[in-house]
Order: C-alpha cells, then sequence, then structure tokens
C-alpha cells in the first residue's frame, strides 16, 4: 500500500547509494593523481566502502548459502495469522519502505509500534527482525510498523533518525488506514535500532512533536562513548556477535565527526531525559553493553538482565528459554503502559 497516491515512482529512500558520506576524489584536488593510482591498486578507493562490502554481503549469507534446514521456523511460519503488509511512507528524498505487521482480526485503533531495525546502522532490513516484530504483534495484539531507513555509511548521522520521525509522524496522523491508534504509539528497536527507537522521543520532543508513548529497546546503544563503560572493556575485545573492532567501524560510518559522539540524538544516556516515556529495556551479562544500558537514566524504566546471555538472545525463536522471557517481559510492560 502506498501512504501516497502518485509517490509510487519516487526511489525508496533506503536503496539511494549516493549520499554524504559517500567519498569523492574531487579532480582539482592537489592529491588526486595518487588518488586515481590507488585507485588502480585496489577497489574501491575508499577503505570503509572496501569493509562495508564482506559485512553487509556476509550478514544475509549471500557469499555462504545457509542450509535451510540448519535455520529456526521462519515468522511467517510461526504466526501465520499476522498479515504483513507494505507501506510506503512520503519523505523528501523519495519513499520509505515499511512493513506493516498486522494482528488477526477487524478491531480498528490498536496500539501501534514504530520498529527499528538493528545492524549497526549500516545493514539490515525489515525482514531481518520479522519474527521480532510478528511476535510483538501477535502476543499483543498491536500493530507493528517497521522502517526501512537509510544506512550509514552513505547516509549518516542523522539520516535513519529523520527518515523514522517521517514515519513516527505518518503514523500520528494516520494510523487509523492500518488499524491504528495514532495517539497510542510505542517505539521499539533492538541494538543499533534500540539506539534509533531511545533517540526517537527525543528528536520528536525537540521538533515540537507529540512524544511516544513507551519505548521498547533490546540491547540498545545508548552511549556511543563505549570505552568508559566496563563491561564495554572486559567484553568487546574479543567478543563474537559484538566486539570493538565492529562498533569502532559503525560509530565512524554512523556518526563520521567525533562531535557527534555527544550529542543527545545520538548518545541518548546524555541527553536531559525529562518527560521520557516509560521504557523496557532486555539486556544479558554477557553483552558488552549491560553497563550502558544500566546507565540509561529514564525515571520510570524496566531492565531485564538475563545471566549469561550474548547480545541478540531474543533474536532466534526457540534457541533461549531467556529470549521467550523477554517477550513475556515485553507484553507486561506494554500492558502496564496501556499499550496492549
Amino acid at each position: 500500500m502506498s501512504a501516497n497516491v502518485g509517490e509510487e515512482t519516487s526511489p525508496f529512500v533506503d536503496q539511494l547509494a549516493d549520499g554524504p558520506g559517500v567519498s569523492r576524489i574531487d579532480p582539482s584536488d592537489p592529491a588526486a593523481p595518487m588518488y586515481r593510482l590507488l585507485a588502480l591498486m585496489r577497489s574501491p578507493v575508499a577503505l570503509r566502502d572496501l569493509m562495508i562490502q564482506p559485512v553487509r554481503t556476509g550478514y544475509i549469507g549471500q557469499e555462504k548459502p545457509i542450509d535451510p534446514a540448519l535455520l529456526p521456523k521462519s515468522a511467517a511460519e510461526l504466526y501465520p495469522d499476522i498479515r504483513v503488509s507494505e507501506l510506503d511512507v512520503p519523505a523528501p528524498l523519495g519513499r520509505i519502505r515499511c512493513q506493516v505487521f498486522s494482528p488477526p482480526g477487524v478491531a480498528a485503533g490498536r496500539s501501534m509500534m514504530l520498529y527499528a531495525h538493528g545492524g549497526g546502522f549500516t545493514l539490515g532490513q525489515s525482514e531481518d527482525t520479522a519474527y521480532i516484530t510478528s511476535r510483538i504483534a501477535s502476543e499483543n495484539g498491536m500493530v507493528v510498523v517497521s522502517a526501512n531507513y537509510r544506512l550509514a555509511p552513505e547516509w549518516p548521522f542523522p539520516a535513519c533518525l529523520d527518515d523514522c520521525l517521517e514515519v513516527l509522524q505518518w503514523m500520528q496522523k494516520n494510523g487509523a488506514t492500518v488499524g491504528g491508534d495514532g495517539a497510542r504509539i510505542a517505539v521499539g528497536g533492538d541494538s543499533a535500532g534500540g539506539n534509533i527507537a531511545a533517540a526517537l522521543p527525543l528528536k520528536a520532543r525537540d521538533a515540537g512533536l507529540p512524544v511516544p508513548q513507551a519505548a521498547v529497546l533490546l540491547a540498545p546503544i545508548t552511549d556511543f562513548f563505549f570505552e568508559q563503560y566496563e563491561s564495554f572493556e572486559r567484553l568487546a575485545p574479543l567478543g563474537i556477535v559484538y566486539d570493538a573492532a565492529f562498533i569502532g567501524f559503525i560509530r565512524g560510518a554512523y556518526l563520521v565527526h567525533g562531535k557527534n559522539g555527544g550529542h543527545p540524538h545520538a548518545s541518548p544516556v546524555r541527553a536531559n531525559l525529562r518527560g521520557y516515556p516509560a521504557t523496557f529495556i532486555a539486556t544479558g551479562t554477557a553483552d558488552p553493553l549491560v553497563d550502558d544500558n544500566h546507565g540509561f537514566g529514564v525515571t520510570e524504566i524496566e531492565h531485564l538482565v538475563r545471566e549469561g546471555m550474548p547480545h541478540g538472545f531474543y533474536f532466534f525463536p526457540g534457541m533461549f528459554k531467556q529470549g521467550d522471557e523477554a517477550f513475556a517481559a515485553v507484553a507486561k510492560f506494554l500492558e502496564r503502559t496501556g499499550l496492549a
């Protein structure tokens, strides 16, 4: 479905490759001859462009196909009653492709969640988190809108936030068209998407817009000054799911300039959190971000911590009972906040 008739020919914003984060050789640059020589010796010339390609293709399994028998059941198999539809939200640069996960039944005016997928700000799509969004929609009777925002390094901070704010405003104004209530919205996300979800209430507040009623953050990044946290220094250097090398790369790719690290929309823990909505956070003690998450000083907050669990322990169905416990806690939190 398109949110705006006549917009179908405009591009999807997450497919726009030529953003402000792309390195270019300026012919008038005195160093251009060296850059042109390097272009003959390696491709692409910019090392960050060279690094992002294997990260993206490796993440989605294109270079090493996965035997389907080794994978857990898909979201469609687990939640056949959840209807998944496409939604295109108009934005200044084109269309923001969203997937809408709708619970069964004909009820109107359901609560909604705007969900931001993880992937270190540099990769991923709504399909990757379909299990999470389908389960939240199913267990809480809410409409989940999962946004495909622009990715770094091509589109650095705050491009992804700008896109998600457009989606939030659309949901607030037009939620009824997908069976939702624009006055009852939570934000949610995992990892980098958790950072986006954590920053959205602040970005909305600072723009003079209505603030979401709740935040569901699954192991979010709330502070880009990672090294000040003991859990990061202890767990990240040789981490398997989440390591210091990758987090250093995504910090540079997303923020570009060091000064952005302290911006409240990049590191929400450093913001004025007065009036921040009720918040739920889930983390494991084996996650380098656990201390970061403990430091998110929201007045009304529930922090579910599970011993020995890694970053993303809630990501795969049937993997850990602690993942089921996290979703059960999310459901209780949303019920307490009047959104389930």
